[in-house]
């Protein structure tokens, strides 16, 4: 077999970083089940309703993340146009087919399966933006070719936005951050940014309770939701009421085990305990940052990019939100608010990512991977 040609299994792999999702998936079903406890034993007599359904949902998630791992990624930009016709069809039919839930259609049914093509939304918009920035990186350079590039992107944060604008938004952030890392021309993407900036004005003024929301952000007494997680974080104080020991999650907050389970992580660990969680994620996108930037390609570079980002995004997003930074958009913090499509498709995300960290070469080897 030609060296140039071998996929190097098994010559480099990112523990740490397997590590690390392990152990933010393990906290975050310790948190879940301390956040849903209460509200699982009134609703489903059941304590581990919520816990329990997590855990199945992760542990099958960890063997999709380890299969994923020894599939070689470069095999994926021949699905990328595929994968986002077929998540632009799900996304169009969603509005007409969907699960109705609070005046929103997001959810789809499978027979017993349910699920959000807008969290589907975002593993394809990586991997077909690291392919077209790959491929198509001539067209970069001029304007004309990075609106030609952009067209189909947005249609989809479009279609995700009907429905679920904190989706679109972090659709949209993950699109921009792998077009800014791979455009040698930054200044082509404001054209863009001016759009998005109008859409999303446009989808607040669209919806009523959007613009509540932003109400409710600069006057946080009138948000029964905000107010409590507030309180949840000024009861714990430095080091916590102690796990398990919330008062507020009894009832008081509002999905206290899915977007505002932070919150409850502040009340029962502290400010202490809170920011080490939170040192945790900087240390993953760190390491997922050296995993980039030692890819064997651009492609599986810029994918790696895209995971970052949307790490980066959705924890500052929720963490914001349930500190009222900014208005309500009812993001779930990774690997620990409740979601069975989001940790799925998050341990998705982290298979590519060891699939790249697998074909990194280790220096004094002459093989390389192309």
């Amino acid at each position: 077999m030609n060296n140039k040609s071998r996929f190097l299994r098994g010559t480099y792999f990112d523990y740490t970083t397997l590590f690390l999702t392990l152990f933010l998936t393990g906290f975050g079903l310790v948190m879940l089940y301390s956040a849903s406890s209460f509200v699982a034993h009134r609703d489903y007599n059941d304590n581990a309703f919520y816990f329990r359904k997590q855990l199945i949902i992760a542990l099958g998630g960890i063997f999709v993340m380890l299969g994923i791992s020894f599939y070689r990624y470069q095999r994926l930009k021949k699905f990328s146009i595929l994968l986002m016709l077929g998540v632009s069809v799900l996304l169009f039919l969603v509005l007409f087919i969907g699960v109705d839930n609070n005046g929103s259609r997001r959810w789809m049914n499978l027979g017993p399966i349910s699920f959000q093509p807008s969290e589907v939304a975002k593993l394809v918009l990586i991997i077909y933006m690291a392919h077209i920035c790959t491929t198509k990186s001539g067209l970069l350079h001029t304007l004309y070719g990075t609106i030609k590039l952009a067209a189909p992107v947005i249609g989809v944060v479009i279609m995700v936005a009907v429905s679920n604008l904190s989706t679109a938004i972090i659709c949209a952030m993950i699109v921009v951050g792998i077009w800014f890392i791979a455009t040698p021309k930054p200044i082509y993407i404001v054209p863009v940014l001016i759009l998005g900036i109008a859409g999303v004005l446009f989808f607040v003024n669209n919806q009523s309770y959007r613009g509540d929301r932003i109400t409710a952000w600069k006057d946080p007494e009138s948000s029964y939701q905000t107010m409590q997680a507030l309180y949840a974080i000024g009861s714990g104080g430095m080091f916590g009421r102690g796990l398990g020991q919330s008062i507020q999650k009894k009832g008081f907050i509002p999905e206290s085990y899915n977007d505002m389970i932070f919150s409850v992580i502040c009340e029962e660990l502290g400010i202490v305990g809170a920011a080490g969680i939170l040192l945790i994620f900087v240390f993953l996108l760190w390491r997922l940052r050296l995993i980039a930037e030692g890819a064997p390609d651009r492609f599986g570079s810029l994918m790696v990019c895209g995971v970052i980002v949307h790490l980066a995004v959705q924890v500052i997003v929720n963490v914001s939100v349930v500190t009222n930074v900014i208005p309500n958009t009812g993001v779930t913090l990774p690997f620990i608010s409740y979601g069975g499509t989001s940790i799925l498709l998050l341990f998705a995300e982290m298979g590519l990512v060891l699939s790249v960290s697998r074909q990194i070469v280790p220096r004094g080897r002459e093989e390389v991977v192309t």
